[in-house]
């Protein structure tokens, strides 16, 4: 009976520690996982970033359009105050229709103006590499907009979020991670519902939304005029971009 005993404690003891070792094991792939994704893909980014006067690690915003499903990766050359648009990817999904983000559980994408903090980077995600946009920001606060934790995140799939396919995503958050460790306080991650031009503009004017489209219009109008982020802030109710 002892001797039995004594097995299964021994049993008992080795199953604790395999799960213990497992659980590290996934940790350490977890945490890991951004390493070496930057790895991988910095070899291949600054291969055509460099010619540009560019690399991994300098100062980078996003611009996405949800009804085109592709983000833009704009990166900021050294010794030039403009941005170039370096490389446009697929959205593998979004999720809602064209339309701003109004409450939590709406599973709707966001349009506006968004920032990644460092704080918002996410290693272990679930959806493989993921960071947190900032939603809502001010104006949608302004505005009773409720939500949390809208993500650009690999893993093909969404409910609010922008869903990138892996290999995109490792690339993305690879330059969006660097630009901040480098110095960058804030990524922006601007979100519109379609490119805004004066004929797309004309066959929304009915929408509840126009008045909103007309003001990232001129929000997109400034980034395609001055090839840098657009900076805007909220004025009763409404968006203006704020002269840089």
């Amino acid at each position: 009976m002892k001797k039995n005993v004594v097995l299964s404690l021994l049993g008992l003891v080795l199953l604790v520690s395999a799960v213990a070792v497992f659980n590290m094991a996934c940790a350490e792939k977890s945490s890991n996982r951004a390493d070496i994704a930057r790895k991988r893909v910095t070899p291949v980014l600054n291969s055509f970033l460099e010619p540009c006067g560019a690399r991994v690690g300098s100062p980078v915003f996003l611009r996405a359009v949800k009804e085109d499903s592709v983000l833009e990766l704009w990166v900021k050359p050294d010794k030039s105050e403009c941005y170039m648009l370096a490389k446009r990817y697929p959205i593998a999904a979004w999720s809602g229709k064209l339309g701003p983000k109004e409450k939590e559980g709406d599973r709707q994408t966001p349009e506006g103006f968004y920032e990644v903090e460092p704080s918002g980077l996410n290693p272990r995600s679930n959806y493989h590499l993921s960071f947190n946009i900032g939603y809502p920001n001010a104006y949608d606060r302004s505005l009773n907009r409720t939500g949390s934790f809208i993500m650009v995140h690999g893993r093909d799939v969404s409910i609010g979020c922008l869903a990138m396919t892996d290999s995109g995503i490792e690339e993305i958050y690879t330059m969006v991670e660097q630009a901040l460790v480098h110095g960058q306080k804030n990524v922006p991650v601007q979100i519109y519902p379609f490119v805004p031009t004066p004929v797309r503009l004309s066959e929304e004017k009915d929408s509840p939304h126009a008045a909103f489209w007309a003001d990232m219009a001129r929000a997109w109008d400034w980034t395609e005029r001055t090839r840098t982020p657009a900076r805007v802030k909220a004025v009763n109710g409404r968006l203006v971009v704020v002269e840089q």
